[in-house]
């Protein structure tokens, strides 16, 4: 049954109280609630709601949005408000929504005094909602939804509706309303500011077979029908801009009505990293006239790139620039820089004589993407104006940043970012792989080094990346709201939004953990040797993932019919998914292991894994049964039986072993367990002391990694502390070996990329007085396909560096970890006196949890 709404109210207030840690929440505060307090606007009261206002002056997509907040209004109440475009009645509380300097509405609120027009006149994307007293003739008092500009202002609306309770992922995850009888909006100005990073979208990609075939199911094909819910998700989430799904697909060209809907919504177009111009490739690939290759063919690539920039017109893009070869393909061996330049020259004269403006004054990208980021370090400049777009390695990892003190350009630095991705080591595009934790690490990063004009976040068929999408599209608008130990706060205040507060911090820890588990090794790249065997681990590993499930599905148990959609979607599915399949690859590898010494186990380890296999198949049927058929072919990506980079054409049932005739009562093969003694392991954050010097300080990265924490140095922009030592920053660790000698210490780093440039991020390692051995982490390692040193890093996600010692005497010793370079992130020290148990994800912890403060630096 409903909670009553004071009791419901309390939960809530305990909560926020609950999730305030640090100096701000991870989300902004509430200002509409149920409870009518001093001033606040009774937005629905007694059986009515307040009429909604627009100017008829106003933009289109704004109309449209205050229509979304009307049927909004009467998701949660109940009550439809009416909505007019024309002159205000009189009435005792009217809601007034536009845009400054477009709504002659709002402009005479302005010129009357009635609403101050500061912090949101000149701004970019700023919105205020406010209560006014007596706005107009006949009206005693209104609720004012104003933005600087069109987003702005859609932006207000769609803040309105979320503190209302409708989720942003309503449409796209079933995520129920709940039903309030009364909403006051408190009194006082309510506003976002202007958010810090100016572009922030996402890019549809790698939508073969999931979003393709269910679109083409559901509307026809990849079209306006489908995109039209797509725009409203990216406003609802404060996103402003879409990079649309590109493989075989044609935004500007399958349905002429894609571009015209998306600038009526208010969504600023473009186009991947290797389609110049506006252009789709698949345009070319369906209507190109000879070779992709400008030394050969620039008359026709210009002529064709010149229809794009036409088609284009006056609407809202940022218009990538550049050339990569041919299907995403590096360019060919004789290309150079003198040409791309010429290229890059060419490409910006046509956009000047197709907009008949300074290319200037047409936002332009150029994506430093693998080989092309080797362009700029050798010397390949664009003009000022032109954002450059710098990026990840595909796995999350961000490959390059300004440097700190450089020369400011007015087209500023952008990341894109990927969730997913088709290529080397392997694909990964089933499930999200991707915690927020390490999200947050990176994308701070970016922001802390000025990378702050474009945010992209390549997210495959946008399910089911529900939570990292709403984390980087919150984080982008204001890196500053969110710290490193307030990304769990922001996990359970969003499972709050979508499940109510109830079950708001199970969910939230569910959420995480699947992610972290998932990430140690992706799904695609999981097989039967993946985890020790003999040690335990696979054991441990399914334990764990069990145990997750089994708390999942008690919480389905107690959620009402109307959120079981949704909580499916969100929390069940990938978490019983990824339990079954690793269950199935560790009953294999049970299975080939009893084959080898011919137990009777071996063909019921068989059937079982067949049985497991047959479950993965019966989950996602489930999946593409909710909510009438809704989200059939949602999860058609292929995930089981990967043997190289690109993923097989249907799941495949693993090779198991069968006994003719098993023995009746075999021995069976003993686990060897890991045994301490021979070695210490230790989790980063449970150091024994942090020594902090200079301004720079030891940070607690909660939940970042395989196993436990990470510990990093802020600010993550201050200078290489290039002679270590003294009292210079460190992190000490105590621990006890037996026996004198020598000894290994293995240092388990996240897979950080040289992001600085150089030979190198580095730290240092010592052991009691001894002076300190500087190790750089990315010595051989080159963010590229064929490099080993860098797929196993990002398969493995660590990277494992090693240096050897001399202790003098048994004993208690005390290992000192040095901060030498910016950026570098430890997950774990194990020191062994000799070699380690071949395990994954390196011995557990020998030493006791050291309690530590709960927030922020240490």
């Amino acid at each position: 049954m409903p909670i009553p709404f004071h009791r419901s109210a309390l939960l809530s207030l305990l909560l926020s109280l609950l999730l305030l840690t640090g100096s701000a929440a991870a989300q902004p505060a509430a200002y509409i609630s149920a409870n009518k307090s001093s001033g606040s606007f009774p937005l629905a009261v007694s059986g009515k709601a307040a009429p909604l206002y627009a100017s008829a002056q106003d933009w289109p997509g704004v109309l449209r949005a205050a229509r979304d907040l009307q049927a909004d209004i009467s998701r949660v109440t109940r009550l439809t408000p009416s909505f007019t475009i024309d002159k205000v009645s009189s009435g005792p509380a009217v809601v007034l929504i536009g845009t400054l300097g477009k709504s002659p509405l709002i402009d005479g609120l302005v010129q009357a005094g009635k609403l101050d027009a500061a912090g949101l006149a000149g701004k970019w994307e700023t919105f205020a909602v406010q209560v006014v007293e007596k706005p107009l003739p006949g009206v005693a008092r209104a609720l004012v939804i104003v933005g600087s500009d069109k987003r702005g202002t859609i932006y207000g609306i769609y803040d309105v509706s979320q503190q209302m309770g409708v989720s942003p992922w309503y449409w796209w995850a079933d995520v129920p309303t709940r039903h309030q009888t009364a909403l006051y909006v408190a009194a006082g100005r309510h506003s976002l500011g202007e958010p810090q990073v100016k572009y922030r979208g996402i890019f549809i990609n790698d939508e073969a077979p999931a979003l393709q075939n269910w679109s083409k199911e559901k509307f026809g094909g990849v079209n306006s029908k489908m995109y039209a819910h797509m725009f409203e998700l990216i406003l609802r989430l404060k996103g402003n801009y879409l990079w649309p799904a590109m493989w075989g697909n044609m935004f500007n060209v399958d349905d002429p009505q894609n571009p015209v809907l998306a600038d009526e919504y208010g969504i600023v177009m473009g186009t991947s990293h290797h389609e110049p111009l506006t252009r789709a490739h698949a345009e070319w690939q369906r209507g190109g006239k000879g070779p992709w290759h400008y030394q050969t063919n620039a008359p026709t690539l210009q002529e064709f790139w010149r229809g794009g920039m036409q088609r284009m017109g006056t609407r809202e893009n940022i218009v990538t620039i550049g050339m990569r070869g041919d299907g995403d393909e590096p360019m060919s061996e004789d290309s150079n820089i003198a040409l791309l330049e010429k290229i890059v020259a060419d490409q910006r004269r046509i956009i000047e004589e197709t907009t008949g403006k300074p290319a200037a004054q047409t936002p332009q990208l150029w994506a430093l993407y693998k080989e092309v980021q080797d362009y700029y370090d050798k010397g390949m400049r664009v003009p000022d104006d032109v954002t450059l777009l710098l990026c990840d390695d595909n796995w999350g990892n961000i490959r390059k940043l300004p440097k700190v003190g450089e020369k400011p350009r007015s087209g500023g630095y952008g990341i894109y970012y990927h969730f997913d991705y088709v290529g080397g080591p392997r694909n990964y595009k089933w499930l999200n792989t991707n915690p927020l934790p390490r999200i947050w690490e990176q994308m701070h990063l970016a922001h802390a080094y000025g990378a702050n004009q474009i945010w992209i976040v390549n997210v495959g068929d946008l399910k089911p990346m529900e939570l990292p999408i709403s984390f980087f599209l919150d984080y982008a608008w204001n890196p500053n709201r969110i710290s490193a130990d307030q990304v769990a706060a922001y996990t359970r205040q969003w499972a709050a939004r979508q499940f109510g507060d109830k079950h708001a911090a199970d969910i939230a820890d569910i959420l995480a953990t699947y992610a972290k588990y998932n990430a140690r090794r992706k799904p695609e790249l999981l097989d039967a040797t993946t985890y020790s065997l003999a040690t335990g681990e696979w054991a441990a590993v399914v334990a764990e993932y069990n145990a997750l499930r089994t708390r999942a599905e008690v919480i389905e148990k107690q959620l009402p019919a109307t959120h079981q959609d949704a909580y499916f979607q969100l929390v069940l599915h990938p978490v019983q998914a990824c339990a079954n399949l690793n269950e199935l690859y560790y009953t294999v590898a049970l299975n080939r292991e009893a084959a080898k010494t011919g137990q009777a186990t071996t063909n019921e380890l068989a059937a079982k894994a067949r049985l497991l296999f047959e479950k993965d198949a019966e989950i996602t049927r489930r999946y593409h049964a909710l909510a009438g058929g809704k989200w059939n072919h949602m999860m058609d990506q292929t995930h089981i039986g990967y043997t190289s980079w690109q993923q097989p054409e249907q799941n495949t049932m693993p090779t198991v072993q069968m006994l003719p005739q098993p023995p009746a009562n075999p021995p069976a093969t003993p686990s060897a367990p890991l045994v301490a003694g021979a070695y210490v392991s230790v989790e980063a954050e449970n150091y024994s002391r942090a020594v902090h010097a200079g301004g720079i300080s030891w940070q607690h990265l909660p939940d970042l990694g395989r196993t436990a924490g990470a510990v990093t140095t802020f600010p993550v922009t201050a200078p290489a502390t290039e002679a270590p030592g003294g009292t210079s920053p460190h992190l000490e660790y105590r621990f006890t070996l037996r026996q004198a000698g020598p000894v290994t210490v293995h240092a388990y780093l996240a897979p950080t990329l040289n992001f600085l440039g150089g030979p190198g991020l580095r730290y240092a390692v010592s052991i009691d007085d001894e002076a300190p051995q500087l190790i750089n982490l990315h010595t051989g390692l080159v963010a590229d396909n064929g490099n080993r040193p860098w797929e196993k890093a990002v398969a493995n996600n660590i990277l494992l560096n090693t240096s050897a010692h001399t202790l003098a005497t048994p004993g208690e010793h005390v290992l000192k970890f040095w901060r030498v370079d910016p950026g570098v992130v430890l997950e774990k020290v194990v020191v062994s006196a000799g070699n380690l148990p071949a395990t994954y994800l390196g011995p557990p912890a020998t030493s006791p949890k050291v309690p530590k403060p709960k927030a922020g630096r240490w």
